[in-house]
């Protein structure tokens, strides 16, 4: 890619940058990169919010992103931002439909439905029931909890709504 030092190319450069604990998804389908300002003549500042605090993959994305760039003769500080806290409303449409693919289920709506001790109605990202339990409130990720759906009795992690 030429880089022809617009604000769309740095942002194209950085949405390059995959998450590495769900790697079908862009850190521009997470919702997690909120800018990128060019920074003197070849420099750049990208302002990532995680997905939570203390999230371990935060590391990873900032030597991601400063090897993305240098690749195009560019330095790169990395800005973690934490408030507004990030909100699985962020993530686009594209990455929810790509985590369904990649056999986790997606977030849906804003908040959880109903009173917790009810548990939440999650549908199956691969036979698409909605019979599915909960079988522990943390997957593989504190991002995710893991689900078993009772028809098709596959294991699954959910993308918790964060809101």
């Amino acid at each position: 890619m030429a880089l022809q030092n617009t604000d769309t190319d740095l942002w194209t450069i950085a949405a390059q940058v995959t998450d590495p604990e769900i790697p079908v998804l862009t850190i521009e389908d997470l919702g997690i990169l909120r800018d990128v300002q060019r920074e003197g003549e070849d420099a750049v500042v990208v302002t990532i919010t995680p997905t939570y605090s203390g999230c371990p993959a935060m590391g990873t994305i900032q030597v991601d992103l400063e090897n993305v760039f240098s690749k195009h003769g560019l330095g790169a500080r990395v800005e973690l931002v934490l408030t507004p806290a990030w909100s699985t409303d962020w993530m686009s449409e594209e990455g929810k439909a790509k985590l369904e693919a990649y056999g986790i289920a997606p977030p849906t709506g804003t908040k959880p439905a109903g009173p917790v001790s009810l548990g939440l109605t999650v549908k199956c990202p691969r036979c698409h029931s909605l019979k599915t339990k909960e079988l522990s409130r943390f997957g593989s990720t504190s991002c995710k909890a893991l689900y078993q759906c009772q028809e098709c009795l596959e294991p699954f992690d959910y993308f918790k709504v964060l809101s």
